[in-house]
């Protein structure tokens, strides 16, 4: 075999090698060289992370792989279509009552961007869905006071808002038609199906029929390996954070009256992960630490819609200009709440 020959082989293994994996693996051998026992703790906080996860991602795939299935997808996608106005308010509502997590509503997006829902009422409802749930009102009640548990909800609902009728009028950008990446791997059936106007039959005993049934497994093969791959990455870089960015630092720079605050929060609650419900005792300590109720909402927030793991599903799941629109509508967002509430409660 000639160089010429094997480099060319080398080169097709290459590009068949799983990227995320590649990335995992080079991170972990780097801290076993160089800090073991960091490695160790980042082992161990990456299973604990997947364990605590597992019930919110096992429902999300499952609930995917069954639209898929079943071909509610297409049900779904005629909900959110019509009226462009009135179906964005249905989504950023729908989103702010719902259960799903950052990470978790990315296959009910996939679904729906792939049965060729507009890309705006998906914007209201996957910038919405994670920030509020009713059990999430509920715990927060039992932390917060009741001021910033309502702001906080209100702010999912704006914020939704906000998204979908700014996606809205971007609406006839070309660069924004067809959001989706077309991918090799990865996602597998995730990144492809049927669009809005074929006419799949809706059979919700899709387990009498082999063909259903190979859908569902075929889609709750690639949605969670999808998922688990990139949260699995994600949470070591979490672990890294937390082990080399101490809580008391970022209650010292985010507190008090300082105008940086706010946008500060924001910045650092992209990639702490504090949403869904581990965030409330957390972020409840921060505020008794001296942490800036505007700055804790922005924190809050940011970490609720534009976390590491969600970031990273988004970038591998959609283009990068709607990846970047998603990442400002997430952050301008999360600062404009803090700042509005922390001038609210100023009065």
């Amino acid at each position: 075999m000639t160089s010429q020959t094997l480099a060319l082989h080398l080169a097709r293994r290459v590009r068949y090698v799983d990227r995320v994996l590649l990335t995992a693996l080079l991170l972990m051998l780097l801290l076993v060289a160089l800090v073991p026992a960091q490695a160790l703790a980042t082992l161990s906080f990456t299973a604990q992370a997947l364990i605590d996860i597992a019930p919110f991602l096992v429902m999300s795939v499952l609930v995917a792989a069954v639209a898929k299935a079943t071909g509610a997808d297409q049900q779904i996608a005629t909900v959110f279509s019509g009226r462009q106005g009135r179906v964005i308010i249905v989504a950023a509502i729908f989103g702010s009552l719902s259960p799903f997590c950052s990470c978790g509503v990315i296959p009910i997006i996939a679904a729906l961007l792939r049965a060729g829902v507009p890309l705006a009422p998906v914007m209201a409802f996957w910038i919405s869905s994670p920030l509020m749930s009713p059990e999430m009102f509920i715990l927060m009640s039992a932390e917060f006071a009741f001021p910033f548990v309502l702001a906080k909800t209100l702010a999912a609902l704006f914020m939704g808002l906000a998204a979908g009728f700014a996606m809205h009028a971007l609406a006839r950008q070309s660069v924004l038609a067809n959001p989706l990446k077309v991918m090799t791997s990865g996602c597998g059936s995730s990144c492809g199906g049927p669009s809005l106007g074929a006419r799949v039959e809706v059979k919700w005993k899709f387990w009498q029929e082999s063909a259903r049934r190979e859908v569902f497994f075929s889609e709750s093969r690639a949605t969670g390996w999808f998922l688990l791959k990139w949260l699995t990455l994600a949470f070591m870089v979490e672990s890294l954070m937390i082990a080399y960015i101490p809580a008391h630092t970022i209650s010292t720079w985010l507190g008090g009256e300082q105008w940086w605050a706010i946008p500060a929060s924001a910045l650092v609650g992209i990639p702490a992960y504090l949403n869904g419900y581990a965030a409330i005792p957390t972020v409840s300590a921060l505020i008794n630490m001296g942490m800036a109720q505007g700055a804790a909402l922005s924190f809050m927030l940011a970490g609720g819609v534009t976390s590491i793991p969600a970031a990273m599903a988004v970038f591998a799941l959609v283009k990068r200009r709607v990846f970047a629109l998603y990442l400002l509508f997430g952050l301008g967002g999360s600062m404009l709440a803090g700042l509005v509430y922390q001038a609210v409660i100023a009065l």
